[in-house]
């Protein structure tokens, strides 16, 4: 049997010394605003892997009226979600992660960044894909003031 989820997160951005995106620290001159490490790329993919299994969201999970999660490792909150998934009897097929943004520019960190999210998962890297793109300088992404990410995943049972 197959599962499919998807996942979404945004956040604002604002003047800092980088910013932690699929597990992969990204020096640039912004960081992202949040409650945990902000590492937007693996709440979209937590959310995937959750909305799959119909597990719900990180919000229900790791909520952040939560104190013990404030600053939280976004890694290490995947892999207990890739527990969950794996008690459940479901493993991760393929992950397709697109981000969008105009800053940090993600070429250049783009395979550093898949051999991250594939370790994090425990995953082959070939299962893993991650693009993106920039707004054309439309709305609040295409202004710089936040970056957005959409995952899709597809879960097997093992």
């Amino acid at each position: 049997m197959i599962r499919i989820g998807q996942g979404f997160d945004v956040h604002e951005v604002e003047a800092g010394n980088g910013m932690t995106l699929g597990g992969l620290w990204v020096p640039c001159d912004y960081r992202l605003v949040a409650h945990s490490d902000g590492d937007i790329v693996l709440h979209a993919v937590m959310d995937a892997m959750l909305g799959a299994l119909a597990f719900g969201d990180i919000g229900l999970l790791f909520p952040d009226t939560d104190s013990k999660f404030k600053g939280a490792d976004s890694a290490a909150l995947t892999r207990e979600v890739r527990q969950l998934c794996l008690q459940k009897g479901y493993s991760v097929s393929n992950l397709d992660i697109t981000i969008l943004c105009e800053v940090p520019k993600i070429g250049p960190v783009r395979e550093a960044m898949r051999q991250c999210i594939a370790d994090v998962l425990e995953t082959p890297l070939d299962r893993i894909s991650v693009k993106a793109s920039t707004t054309e300088q439309l709305g609040f992404i295409g202004r710089g003031e936040g970056v957005a990410v959409m995952a899709a995943v597809l879960m097997h049972a093992h």
